[in-house]
């Protein structure tokens, strides 16, 4: 809107000045002017794409006509946006303009050649037409640029706070876990291999076994965990679980007296990395639940490969006695849907009417 305006801004003041020139422009038909005047005006609404044609119509129309709005607006963006060897140029342009101006009023007579041709007119002339648009634009532009500097370290410094932030949050974090998760993970990993080397009998002395692999296993990868809260950049994760190890989590699930069945269904086929990943989190964190909510239930696990899409079924029966309950922070279906949810899923959990629990994701592959 605003270069609609300055258009039909240049377009009136242009008018006018032709006008009252007399001279040349006295013995030129009106809707000639009018054109003249009109194409200086389309010339300053295009000014925001390129202000060349703006000055190229201001040089032919001073020389011409003594048009001077096209040529004092071109001047003032080219304060705006020329530096160095381009502005010299532009200022080489605007005095050799002023001289053609001046050579041409020295054969005319009138208005023309008192504005043009006379020293003190012709100078302030271009100091008006010129020097004080151009000197306008270069200290807008030098504003403008502070003005980006400060924004653009203002910026750097909220980002370099919040980053301190989330360090000083993440190492708070990382604290927290090995003083209180890793130190009762250790305590369990202990005393499962003290169980192991006193065990009874056989039985007892694989259980001990499995307690202490599974918690070790928790162990490494809270290791893992820790080194990205502390050093993210710099952290050498070890590779994710995939759909391969599935059947190790299924394994240790059966070891502790659950009967899990898997089956699959379609081509199985590579997918992204992420997908597997998700896969495996959300028949983990089912089995989890199986563990603390429905004893020895039997459980089945249901790997579908659809043509766009990886769908993981895990639906456990009703428990044969009602289990100890163990206890548990709540947020574990929630973290898992928003895992899927971020790949694009969607996550379904429902009790079944014989009692048992249905989970069902859909992840796009």
């Amino acid at each position: 809107m605003r270069f609609v305006l300055l258009g039909g801004g240049v377009f009136g003041v242009s008018l006018l000045v032709v006008m009252g020139q007399g001279g040349v422009a006295s013995s030129l038909p009106f809707p000639v002017l009018v054109a003249v005047a009109g194409v200086a005006g389309l010339a300053a609404w295009q000014v925001r794409r390129s202000w060349w044609p703006l000055a190229a119509v201001g040089a032919v129309g001073y020389v011409w006509l003594v048009m001077w709005p096209p040529l004092l607006v071109a001047s003032y963006y080219a304060g705006l946006t020329l530096s160095g060897r381009r502005l010299g140029a532009y200022l080489g342009g605007c005095l050799a303009v002023c001289g053609i101006a001046a050579l041409a009023g020295a054969r005319r007579s009138g208005p023309y050649e008192l504005m043009t041709a006379t020293t003190g007119n012709a100078l302030f002339l271009a100091l008006a037409v010129i020097g004080l648009p151009l000197a306008l634009g270069l200290l807008v532009r030098a504003r403008l640029d502070a003005a980006r500097e400060r924004a653009e370290r203002l910026e750097h410094e909220q980002i370099m706070r919040a980053e301190q932030a989330r360090a000083q949050e993440r190492a708070r974090i990382a604290r927290e876990m090995h003083d209180v998760v890793a130190h009762r993970v250790s305590l369990v990993v202990l005393h499962a291999g003290a169980l192991e080397l006193r065990a009874p009998d056989e039985e007892t002395e694989r259980a001990a076994a499995l307690i202490g692999g599974i918690g070790r296993e928790a162990l490494a990868n809270l290791r893992d965990v820790l080194g990205v809260l502390r050093t993210p950049e710099n952290s050498a994760l070890r590779p994710p679980p995939t759909l391969e190890d599935l059947d190790r989590l299924l394994d240790q699930s059966r070891a502790l007296g659950i009967t899990v069945t898997r089956h699959d269904e379609g081509e199985a086929r590579p997918v992204e990395q992420a997908v597997e990943r998700t896969a495996y989190r959300v028949v983990q964190e089912a089995l989890t639940n199986v563990h603390k909510h429905a004893g020895d239930a039997a459980t089945d696990v249901l790997i579908r490969y659809r043509p766009e899409e990886l769908e993981v079924e895990v639906r456990n029966e009703a428990p044969k006695e009602p289990p100890e309950e163990l206890p548990g922070a709540g947020w574990g279906l929630v973290g898992l849907r928003e895992r899927v949810e971020l790949l694009g899923g969607t996550l379904r959990t429902s009790a079944q009417d014989g009692g048992g629990f249905l989970v069902i994701a859909r992840i796009p592959a």
